[in-house]
């Protein structure tokens, strides 16, 4: 444990790191816990997307519940990162300090993108257009677009350009 005068003595970028740090491991714990529930009520098929019509009604039920949960957190998920990837970069720190914040960002959404891709692939062959998750799809990338640019830099695609 840190002491009282350790805490102190950080700096607010290193707060504000060790904040993001704890509260990236918290959201990615939800997100592995909602993969965890999802996989297990995922219809044992051999073919993916499934056909619902060959499926118990009681384990689709399942399905469809914790479908809606894992999609409910994706749409919470991407509402908070946006929150968030702008609070960085309007914060005063260094750019290579945001960078650094970013960097974290974007590795706690790449491992999220993986997970929310179920939603995709891990679903019934026939199901109702869903714009809202279509929508988030296209913000969540939009966002993890954002955050490499920022990391990367403009700088950094200058020579690409020019070649």
């Amino acid at each position: 444990m840190n002491s009282p005068t350790s805490d102190s003595s950080l700096s607010a970028f290193d707060k504000a790191r060790n904040g993001l740090w704890i509260s990236l491991q918290k959201h990615l714990e939800t997100v592995y816990a909602a993969e965890k529930s999802f996989r297990a009520a995922v219809p044992r098929t051999e073919d993916l997307p499934f056909s619902a019509a060959q499926i118990d009604p009681q384990q689709l039920f399942e399905y469809q519940q914790q479908r809606a949960e894992l999609r409910d957190l994706y749409l919470d998920e991407t509402t908070q990162l946006d929150s968030l990837v702008k609070a960085v970069r309007l914060k005063s720190y260094q750019e290579d300090e945001k960078k650094l914040l970013l960097l974290m960002i974007l590795g706690y959404m790449d491992v999220a993108a993986t997970i929310f891709a179920l939603l995709d692939t891990h679903r019934p062959s026939r199901l109702e257009p869903d714009e809202e998750l279509t929508e988030t799809t296209a913000r969540f990338e939009r966002i993890r677009n954002f955050v490499r640019l920022n990391i990367k830099g403009i700088a950094g695609l200058l020579p690409k350009l020019g070649g």
